[in-house]
């Protein structure tokens, strides 16, 4: 079976879909990645350039390039500048479920489509809106706030509903992996601000509050896992929550990360990097010349992930934020049993983006 499939990743410039396509090459499936950007630092991976905001040119690309696809994996995600505040904003909403109908609608008469992954996350248990009930639970009843994932959900199961096509809906915790331009990749954010941090001479001090307990995935992980459910009985029109396996807090993580960059943690200090890191372009150029990184902007590397880090960082607040912890005993009885030591996966990945050339070289 897995001879015969080819698997397109929409949105295959973020920080999940460049993890999946890298994932399908080194597995040798066949795979298309679609976006508007080719995935970043991944040489040779098979891509089509796609606006998902364009019918006609989802039409196209439906009847040409996806018309041998078996699974479609969505990753694709439009985010408003600023981006928490557009959660909750109508128009951020109706765009994520137009991107998906462009592109489904002409691909439903397929006979070669057989199976869609779609993500959602922990917003789908109204985290973002009220303290969640600990732990979420795939079977717990739909969160009453609007949200994008209802829209995509239900237009996906009616799509399916009296065909073959069948899907699986993933929840991931918050994601870390490899991309330019992503609203919410913390190790960007991480990355840029202890390098220049490090330049100046100056430790790497935690600029968040108190944080909350919390739950990560590798998008390698992650990868591995949306692979494992491809013509699998046990994944057949089922939601998942995926995580690591692990909980921490950024505050108690810290002096590891520090380590990482091989670097004092000096004394917290409050700092929103959204207000403090987008205007230095000119000394992360330094920084690139200096090092002989790629010439990637803040702004490439970042996207709005400051804005992100702030709130994961807690940067505004003084107490914790209710933690948001989800249950992974429905993916383990279903058989993917990996997990993932959280500060491990952070080492390899800042590692690996020194390796790129994207981050200064560590020790």
């Amino acid at each position: 079976m897995a001879n015969s499939r080819k698997v397109a990743v929409v949105g295959a410039s973020g920080v999940v879909g460049r993890a999946l396509v890298e994932h399908l090459i080194q597995s040798d499936i066949p795979v298309v990645g679609l976006s508007r950007r080719p995935p970043a630092d991944l040489a040779n991976a098979p891509f089509q350039p796609l606006d998902l905001t364009s019918p006609s040119e989802c039409e196209q690309i439906a009847e040409s390039s996806l018309s041998d696809v078996t699974h479609l994996v969505y990753t694709a995600l439009f985010e408003k500048p600023g981006l928490i505040s557009g959660w909750q904003e109508q128009d951020q909403m109706q765009t994520n479920l137009a991107m998906l109908r462009n592109l489904l609608n002409p691909l439903k008469t397929s006979g070669k489509l057989r199976h869609v992954t779609l993500l959602q996350g922990t917003k789908a248990y109204g985290a973002h809106v009220k303290p969640m009930k600990i732990p979420g639970l795939e079977s717990d009843p739909r969160h009453l706030h609007e949200n994008f994932y209802w829209l995509q959900e239900d237009y996906l199961r009616g799509l399916c509903s009296g065909t073959d096509l069948q899907f699986t809906i993933w929840r991931p915790q918050v994601i870390f992996g490899h991309a330019l331009h992503a609203p919410m990749n913390m190790l960007a954010a991480i990355g840029v601000y202890a390098a220049l941090q490090k330049d100046d001479g100056l430790p790497l001090t935690y600029p968040g509050g108190p944080s909350a307990v919390s739950e990560a995935i590798d998008a390698d992980l992650l990868a591995k896992a949306i692979s494992s459910s491809f013509d699998n009985d046990a994944f057949t029109n089922q939601t998942f929550n995926i995580t690591n396996g692990d909980v921490f807090r950024w505050q108690d993580t810290w002096p590891a990360l520090a380590q990482i960059f091989g670097m004092e943690t000096g004394v917290p200090g409050r700092q929103l990097l959204s207000e403090s890191l987008y205007d230095r372009e000119d000394d992360w150029s330094r920084l690139i010349s200096r090092h002989g990184l790629k010439p990637y902007t803040i702004r490439e590397l970042v996207g709005d992930s400051f804005y992100y880090a702030d709130a994961m960082f807690n940067t505004y607040g003084n107490a914790a934020p209710p933690p948001a912890i989800l249950s992974t005993i429905k993916l383990r009885q279903a058989g993917f049993t990996e997990c993932v030591d959280t500060t491990a996966m952070l080492s390899r990945w800042f590692h690996k983006l020194a390796q790129l050339g994207v981050l200064p070289k560590l020790r």
